[in-house]
């Protein structure tokens, strides 16, 4: 059965979610209108591959590390599927780069459960999703879930509080240097990207409508089983289960009221939805269950792949 071939984390089973990704990155590229091939092209292209392999790394690495659930390949298996829903984002530089230190936030942040260098995590969390606001402004949002951490984990210490804010200090010193040195515009690109839009009315064709209702679905039936079984969960991952919530419910928030909108502005969304679908799959229940579920989802995510080309 296919959810049984991926239920142990093997190098057979990341080298073939690593072909699939390479394949679909690759067929999303010559689809692209106008694309006139040059070494620069291809330079960006590997850089943007690079990024995106390493946002399925820090996936696999934060559900492992935290052993939020156990020895399987089905995060980034589930990644790359929620992934082929909005082909287009394999094409956004600003949005994977804004997701990648998003990413890192939260690599930061599940490690909070262990009691060593709290201060040290809390900084660098902030940071990094300071860092990411350079690219998708929005993305400033996901400091609500670093002040999270904080209450879960060491609310007592009021040092803690105080360290999100030293950190965007210390950001927007450091980015106000670079804009002076290298001439750029940086810091005043952030901040004119920090208008607001709840419309959602940007779909080009039907099939877009289609991925967003079927991702919908597929979203709330998994953030759902989560939220209503964590009680049963053991104790000691009831913090990091409610942060994959908080984390799955800001990046829809930042979805929501981002300008310029479109579907890839979900892709703050994927980790933790991933992060949810993998622990629903590995809670115990009947296989052939297991099975129609990830037939469908597969199936839906190919189809949406292919149509939205």
């Amino acid at each position: 059965m296919i959810t049984s071939f991926f239920k142990k984390s093997t190098p057979i089973n990341f080298a073939l979610i690593f072909l699939m990704l390479l394949f679909s990155f690759l067929i999303t590229q010559f689809h692209q209108v106008g694309t006139v091939f040059s070494m620069v092209f291809l330079a960006k292209k590997l850089l943007l591959f690079f990024i995106i392999s390493a946002c399925f790394f820090i996936c696999n690495f934060i559900i492992q590390k935290n052993r939020l659930t156990k020895d399987s390949a089905f995060t980034i298996l589930f990644y790359l599927i929620l992934l082929l829903f909005f082909p287009s984002v394999m094409n956004n530089y600003e949005l994977f780069l804004a997701n990648f230190f998003v990413l890192l936030s939260l690599r930061r942040l599940f490690s909070l459960t262990t009691s060593k260098s709290m201060k040290l995590k809390i900084f660098d969390a902030s940071l990094w999703v300071f860092v990411a606001s350079i690219f998708h402004f929005w993305s400033i949002l996901f400091i609500i879930v670093v002040y999270i951490g904080i209450l879960f984990h060491t609310a007592r210490d009021y040092r803690a509080w105080f360290l999100p804010i030293i950190a965007f200090l210390t950001t927007s010193v450091l980015l106000l240097f670079f804009d002076l040195i290298f001439k750029t515009n940086n810091l005043q690109n952030a901040i004119a990207n920090s208008a607001t839009s709840f419309k959602i009315d940007y779909f080009v064709n039907n099939y877009q409508n289609l991925a967003l209702s079927i991702f919908a679905s597929v979203a709330l039936f998994f953030i759902v089983n989560l939220a209503l079984t964590i009680s049963s969960r053991p104790n000691t991952l009831h913090s990091s289960h409610k942060k994959i919530l908080f984390t799955f419910f800001i990046g829809l928030l930042v979805f929501l009221i981002s300008p310029n909108k479109s579907n890839d502005t979900l892709i703050f969304t994927l980790a933790p939805l991933a992060f949810a679908m993998t622990i629903f799959f590995e809670t115990p229940q009947p296989n052939s269950q297991k099975e129609v579920v990830f037939l469908a989802l597969a199936g839906c995510g190919l189809f949406l792949f292919f149509a939205q080309l």
